[in-house]
C-alpha cells in the first residue's frame, strides 16, 4: 500500500532506503530510562551496532542513515514528544521517499505486553499508544510494522501517566534491558529477512 496517495513524489534522490525505522520515546534526561522511552534506547542500540550516529534532521526529530553492502535504512528519534510521533514520522518517510506502509517500522512500548515479553506484529490496533494514533494519522494507515516491548499494566487507568514516564524498579529495569537487546536483534530480523521472519522467531519464545 502506497503512502500519502498517487500524486505523492519523494524530494529524495540517489540510494533508496529500504526501511524507515523510528523508536517511540520523549526528548530530555528526565524520561531517560523510562518505560515510555525503551524505543529510543532500541534506535540507540542499532546506532551503536551500525557504528553511525544520530544527527539532529529538520524533521523534528535524530536521524542516521545506514549503508551496508546489503541494506540502505534510516533510524530516528523523534523530538516531538510521543503524542506528536507523526508530525516528524510523515514527514521522513515522504523526504526519503518510503512510500510503502510495510518499511516503516516503529518500535515501542507496549502496556498489553508483561515486562520484557517482545513481540512483532504487522498492522493492528492502536491500544490506546497515542504515539501510535499520531503516526497512524500522518501515514494514513496503522498497517506499519511493530516492535513492541512489554512495559505491564499500571495498577489503574489514572496512573497510566506516572506507570510509563516514572522511576522503574530495578528487577523490572533489568528485564526490559535485556528486552532492548532482543527488539534491536528483532528489528535486525526484520531488515534482513522481513516482517514474517521475524514474527516466527520473536513470537516464538
Amino acid at each position: 500500500m502506497a503512502l500519502f496517495g498517487r500524486s505523492s513524489r519523494a524530494e529524495r534522490r540517489g540510494t533508496p532506503f529500504s526501511a524507515l525505522i523510528v523508536g517511540v520515546g520523549n526528548p530530555g534526561r528526565e524520561y531517560e530510562g523510562s518505560r515510555h522511552n525503551v524505543g529510543f534506547e532500541v534506535i540507540d542500540e542499532l546506532a551503536r551496532r551500525a557504528s553511525v550516529s544520530l544527527k539532529a534532521s529538520r524533521d523534528k526529530c535524530l536521524l542516521a542513515e545506514v549503508h551496508t553492502d546489503f541494506l540502505h535504512y534510516l533510524l530516528t528519534k523523534p523530538m516531538t514528544f510521543v503524542n506528536n510521533s507523526g508530525q516528524s514520522v510523515g514527514p521522513i518517510a515522504r523526504r526519503y521517499g518510503i512510500g510503502e506502509i510495510h518499511r516503516v517500522v516503529i518500535v515501542h512500548d507496549e502496556l498489553d505486553l508483561a515486562p520484557g515479553v517482545v513481540r512483532v506484529k504487522v498492522g493492528g490496533g492502536l491500544a490506546g499508544h497515542n504515539g501510535l494514533r499520531s503516526i497512524t494519522q500522518h501515514l494514513k494507515s496503522q498497517d506499519f510494522v511493530r516492535v513492541r516491548i512489554g512495559v505491564g499494566k499500571p495498577p489503574s487507568k489514572e496512573q497510566g501517566g506516572e506507570h510509563v514516564l516514572g522511576r522503574i524498579p530495578t528487577a523490572e529495569r533489568q528485564l526490559l534491558d535485556i528486552a532492548v537487546q532482543r527488539a534491536t536483534e528483532a528489528t535486525e530480523l526484520i531488515l534482513k529477512h522481513g516482517a514474517d521472519t521475524a514474527m516466527q522467531q520473536t513470537n516464538a519464545d
